[in-house]
């Protein structure tokens, strides 16, 4: 695969979108892996460094979908 910003050999894909992405492009990005429920609160289980591509743009919180309740 190309990269996305310069069309070399891509080394990893955005975990957030699936673009292709060289290591001169690639940055990072938190990922939420699991939210949970303790008690009261709701925690996450969440990765800090994520491979980003930074051309998408993930949604900074969750979004509601009724239709699938």
């Amino acid at each position: 695969m190309d990269c996305w910003h310069c069309r070399r050999t891509a080394v990893a894909t955005c975990r957030f979108c699936g673009r292709a992405i060289c290591e001169d492009h690639v940055q990072v990005h938190p990922y939420i892996l699991e939210l949970f429920r303790s008690q009261d609160t709701t925690k996450a289980l969440v990765v800090e460094d994520a491979v980003f591509c930074g051309a998408c743009t993930p949604r900074p919180a969750p979004i509601d979908l009724p239709e699938l309740d």
